[in-house]
């Protein structure tokens, strides 16, 4: 996966330290209320299934990362509707060493265009699920795409 230039020059005078970064999770839905799916990709690195997530980029507004990871990963055109979760992710270590940890925006977006492909090399598979047959995700993805469905006016903001 291609680590973002400016987390590339912060690496270098950093080394492994951990980084406090800002990340995106899209929610990608399509269908009807009880008969919605949910786009979901398979990550290369883990094998894990999950809704699509990157990072934003420097001065990025964390919609338009989310429409921009969409696009780039899924090859889908998505609209984000409403921002349901703000969450702090548990910190991560990557395999080359690197520590990271994200402030994440979860966004419910709403499948616009585009024929569902993997995108990039951080996925190797891209299916939509029933909302009922969800594939096993870390707890942090599942509540992702309940706060989604719920579709509430406010956003959830965790400690």
């Amino acid at each position: 996966m291609p680590i973002p230039e400016f987390v590339v020059a912060l690496r270098e005078k950093i080394g492994t330290m951990p980084l406090w970064l800002s990340g995106t999770t899209a929610v990608v839905l399509r269908g009807e209320a009880g008969t919605e799916q949910v786009l979901l990709v398979r990550r290369s690195d883990t094998g894990e299934w999950t809704p699509i997530t990157g990072g934003v980029e420097p001065g990025e507004e964390p919609a338009v990362a989310a429409r921009r990871e969409a696009l780039e990963e899924a090859s889908v055109v998505v609209e984000p509707e409403r921002l349901v979760w703000v969450v702090v992710t548990d910190p991560i270590e990557y395999a080359n060493g690197d520590r990271a940890q994200y402030l994440d925006t979860v966004f419910r977006c709403r499948y616009v265009s585009g024929d569902a492909a993997v995108g990039d090399d951080e996925n190797i598979d891209v299916r939509w699920y029933a909302v009922g047959e969800l594939p096993e995700m870390a707890p942090r993805f599942v509540r992702s795409i309940e706060l989604a469905i719920a579709n509430a006016p406010e956003a959830v903001f965790q400690s």
